[in-house]
């Protein structure tokens, strides 16, 4: 394998970003979650959804239960991909979850005042 010296890997940061389809004058986009080194319509690990922007009105299909999965593992989502999550009310929900955890913790942790 090739490993750097001292046997140790560099972790992996994943991005939640979009890929560009479709053709000329006529894009679409797809919700990917990829590895950060690789290109914008490189190698990606799943589509979320999708996101075409010539529409009068943009239309956003993505999958919630996916984007929120990967949101909890560490994925950082690009700006694009954050404004759609944030019209969507996808980053709202994550942000509760992590409001609740973190209030749960709180409550079972005895206070040592």
């Amino acid at each position: 394998m090739n490993e750097p010296t001292g046997g140790h890997r560099e972790p992996t940061v994943v991005k939640i970003r979009l890929t560009k389809v479709g053709r000329k004058k006529a894009p679409f986009y797809r919700v990917v979650v990829a590895d950060s080194r690789k290109a914008r319509d490189g190698r990606f690990i799943e589509i979320l959804g999708v996101y075409h922007p010539i529409r009068k009105e943009p239309n956003f299909n993505v999958d919630e239960t996916r984007a929120l999965h990967w949101l909890r593992v560490g994925a950082q989502p690009s700006d694009t991909v954050r404004s759609i999550f944030r019209k969507l009310g996808i980053l709202k929900k994550f942000h509760e979850e992590k409001v609740a955890a973190k209030a749960e913790r709180a409550a079972a942790a005895p206070a040592s005042r």
